[in-house]
């Protein structure tokens, strides 16, 4: 018979002791205050409110190290990017595990193994060595490149499936497919790996500190995935770093402490942390991160990329995305219909895209009634010779009708009435390009005598609010899948997302650091261009910015590093006019 007893000294006036007893492998663990005595085995805890009020009093670890996002960075920089370098130029871009920082944690028997939905497949459970390419197109004598770690369910998990207790959490603007991912997670959890403790955190990040929590059980989230929106409320802003990680702390003990009984005592606080949104939520993620880890807490923090503009970098495609490309369809063909239907009639579509014109471009490429695509990424002007005006104006001449399709953020510089201001996201407000470029379109051909029927359509909201198609059901599936295999396997700090047709973990610094967008140069734009038979609308001046800001880019290239089309650094200089294949 082995026993200790200890206190941990909180900075309010109570002291909390603990005391273990253990024989052979049972343990049990005793709770005391000046307010009366608690106390549970490993497999059954039984406290009042007044033990909860205890132990969410933060430690003084906790009150010394809590986050600073003043810096207006990621965190504070303290924990570095786990890289591993292989041979032929092979590169890690590895994501955090929890023995980082907690060493001696135990393992368990993945309970997939004993599964019988998995009794006929050949391979279990993924390699540890398992990587992924960020980049497949290669040269012979080119370096093998960056990698990331492929997702899937582990041999081994660092959860018991008793001591898990998850939460998910929605942010920013809705998207098809946001109800899914959160009946995946949820059926994952239950049905491979036996949990039973699910939370949905209502609003937002606000609600980990506004205490807005939902049960989440298979029932609830039966047939979610017919719906469009979240059924856990979502929000923009509201993130406040030590607010959420106090929250997460305060719903039970989850500091970890290398002393006896810790191996024993069931974890009653929230440990798995599943967070879906777009660039903007994965920073906050990230902040939750490092003060989690600062912490020393065993809580997995996991993120799923949410953006319909499909404007994260390295993944493939966000979820939603073909479902919002195949909801513009309607868009598009209504505004055709209206168009050819009057005399030079003119449809005007206005779709999503602030600072990516995805949507706009394939939506385009998918209609091939569209006369004429704008993006953020590709500046037009609009009068005088190559002007967008003029281009209009000789469309109707000749086909008496035509077919605009405009992203959001596309012409923003030319609006003169424009205003620094910016939403709860820190995103800057637009004006309505849509409208501004409705009223110039009449304004010209109203000069040149041109009577015309043009009909502006927005159908902005209509799309983010369906449910998602059968593609993206799939998708996310497979994405809710690979976080939760990944977050039971004590992987933290990652985002589950889908590289070149494989689903990996990826590190939240590559998820955050840039913005995805269309390269104007690639031979996907000039699919579009060809399909409309539209010009660039780019003046001299800026035709020459870009042809330099590429030929400075492939110089900045090492000489046997792939560029993004699978040429190198080397090949583009050989030939620095050559536009990107």
């Amino acid at each position: 018979m082995d026993s200790s007893i200890f206190s941990l000294h909180h900075s309010s006036p109570l002291i909390l002791s603990l005391a273990t007893s253990c024989s052979n492998s049972t343990c049990s663990l005793g709770l005391s205050s000046p307010s009366g005595s608690f106390s549970f085995g490993p497999r059954h805890l039984d406290f009042s409110s007044v033990s909860r009020r205890l132990m969410a009093a933060p430690s003084p670890a906790a009150s010394d190290n809590k986050a600073t996002t003043a810096n207006g960075g990621v965190g504070n920089g303290l924990f570095k990017p786990k890289i591993v370098n292989g041979d032929y130029g092979y590169v890690l871009e590895d994501v955090p595990h929890l023995t980082d920082y907690l060493p001696n944690l135990p393992t368990h028997p993945n309970p997939l193994q004993d599964n019988p939905a998995y009794s006929v497949v050949k391979q279990y459970f993924v390699d540890v060595d398992d990587t992924v390419p960020q980049r497949i197109v290669v040269h012979k004598d080119s370096p093998r490149g960056v990698h990331f770690r492929r997702a899937g369910p582990r041999q081994k998990v660092y959860f018991d499936s008793d001591e898990v207790q998850a939460c998910i959490v929605t942010c920013g603007g809705l998207c098809p497919g946001l109800n899914t991912v959160i009946r995946e997670i949820v059926s994952t959890l239950y049905s491979m790996y036996g949990v039973r403790k699910v939370l949905g955190i209502d609003g937002g990040y606000r609600g980990f500190y506004a205490r807005n929590t939902i049960d989440l059980t298979l029932k609830v989230v039966n047939d979610i995935h017919k719906r469009g929106g979240t059924i856990l409320g979502t929000s923009r802003g509201g993130h406040d770093t030590k607010k959420i990680v106090d929250s997460i702390e305060d719903r039970g003990i989850n500091q970890v402490c290398e002393k006896l009984f810790v191996d024993q005592m069931e974890q009653m606080g929230i440990n798995q942390v599943y967070i879906i949104g777009g660039d903007g939520t994965q920073k906050g993620a990230a902040l939750i991160y490092e003060e989690v880890r600062r912490r020393g807490l065993k809580v997995v923090v996991a993120g799923i990329p949410k953006t319909i503009d499909n404007d994260i970098p390295v993944i493939d495609k966000s979820f939603g995305f073909d479902t919002a490309v195949e909801e513009a369809q309607r868009a598009i063909n209504a505004a055709h219909v209206e168009a050819e239907s009057g005399e030079n009639g003119i449809g005007l579509v206005k779709l999503m895209g602030r600072y990516s014109g995805f949507i706009a471009m394939y939506a385009t490429l998918a209609s091939r009634d569209v006369d004429c695509c704008l993006i953020p990424e590709s500046p037009f002007f609009l009068k005088g010779e190559g002007g967008l005006l003029e281009f209009v104006e000789k469309r109707l001449k000749e086909s008496g009708h035509m077919v605009i399709v405009v992203a959001e953020g596309a012409g923003q510089e030319l609006i003169s009435e424009t205003k620094s201001m910016t939403d709860a996201s820190g995103n800057k407000l637009l004006q309505d390009v849509g409208l501004w470029l409705s009223q110039n379109i009449k304004d010209h051909l109203k000069a040149q005598k041109m009577s015309i029927n043009l009909k502006y359509i927005d159908p902005t909201y209509m799309i983010r609010a369906i449910p998602s198609n059968a593609s993206d059901n799939v998708y996310c599936t497979l994405l809710a899948q690979s976080c939760v295999h990944g977050a039971m396997a004590g992987y933290t700090g990652y985002t589950s997302g889908l590289v070149n047709g494989r689903q990996t973990y990826i590190p939240f610094y590559r998820i955050i650091e840039t913005q995805n967008k269309v390269v104007i140069t690639d031979r996907m734009w000039a699919r579009l261009l060809s399909s409309t038979n539209q010009p660039s609308f780019m003046c001299p001046k800026l035709v020459a910015e870009k042809r330099k800001e590429m030929q400075m880019a492939t110089e900045a290239q090492p000489s046997g590093q792939l560029m993004d089309d699978g040429n190198t650094g080397a090949d583009k200089k050989a030939a620095n006019k050559e536009v990107r294949a």
